[in-house]
């Protein structure tokens, strides 16, 4: 799988980025060496943010701490709520769970319900570019097949993301299904026949050949010093396109546009999504990146 480690501090770039998504709320400046929570940093004071969004107690959200009958049992699953980490123990200090990386210069749950560790799932559906003659299209330079992803585009910043979905680890396949259909696929607006021809192709693509890229934290803009995501990203690949040829891709209400998207290096994707998809590419024997191939030219 992936190792987060190999990124550096970049592991945790997003996640203290000003302003905070779709707010003009300003975090607090945390310079790179300051990030540990191992560091003695007394001056220490980050903004308190909370979405009125969250606050307004959707299902998706918790209470805010200090409510009555309000107890979360951190580092547990807490009835159907999972709030085990994948990065393993995180400690909680004032009652609050921390951040199992670092400060973000932000306290509160920001955009995120749960305190604690937000799970989702990320699915990358691959398949190999054809041309009308349905060959492999190959790179000029790097003389490898292109590998394509769907991904939809988001309408808070524009930016290239897997159409991904909050939910507990525990959730069936058929969830993640269903969620990859509604944000993909437009499932939501389908009659009751199309979405019954629609869940059978779904079916057929997620038997598809499919390996888990990562497990754990991700470096995400939404993150607080007492909410983050994390996510299990698994790949889906079509290697014929037999199944993949008949999805009718189209966005759902929360993406702003949905296609096949060429796997490139200057691709600008969302959070660590470029590093989930490079690993992809690369696992895959896949054109990447064309610098790392002009010197070979001869």
């Amino acid at each position: 799988m992936w190792d987060p480690n190999v990124a550096g501090e970049n592991s945790h770039r997003n996640a203290r980025m000003s302003p905070y998504p779709g707010s003009q709320v300003e975090r607090y400046c945390v310079p790179n060496e300051k990030v540990s929570w191992l560091v003695e940093w007394r001056d220490y004071s980050p903004v308190e943010y909370t979405a009125n969004a969250v606050l307004a107690r959707p299902q998706w959200a918790d209470p805010q701490l200090g409510e009555r009958n309000f107890c979360p049992r951190f580092n547990e699953k807490d009835g159907d709520v999972e709030r085990r980490s994948r990065e393993g123990f995180y400690e909680v200090k004032n009652g609050r769970p921390r951040n199992p990386v670092g400060r973000t210069g932000m306290t509160g749950r920001g955009l995120l319900g749960r305190w604690g560790p937000n799970h989702s799932v990320d699915p990358i559906v691959t398949r190999w570019k054809r041309d009308s003659m349905g060959n492999t299209v190959i790179h000029p330079v790097s003389r490898k097949n292109i590998l394509q992803f769907v991904a939809i585009k988001r309408k808070d910043c524009g930016k290239w993301t897997i159409p991904g979905a909050v939910m507990n680890p525990v959730e069936t396949s058929s969830s993640l299904r269903k969620e990859f259909g509604e944000e993909a696929l437009n499932a939501l607006r389908k009659s009751r026949a199309e979405r019954q021809m629609l869940e059978k192709q779904l079916h057929s693509l997620f038997s598809q050949e499919q390996f888990v890229i990562y497990k754990g934290y991700v470096d995400d803009p939404r993150n607080t010093d007492n909410a983050w995501m994390e996510t299990e990203a698994v790949n889906f690949h079509d290697d014929t396109g037999e199944v993949t040829c008949h999805l009718c891709l189209k966005a759902g209400d929360d993406s702003k546009e949905v296609k096949w998207v060429d796997i490139f290096d200057t691709l600008k994707h969302y959070a660590s999504h470029w590093q989930f998809i490079q690993f992809v590419a690369e696992k895959r024997g896949a054109h990447w990146k064309e610098e790392q191939y002009l010197g070979c030219q001869g």
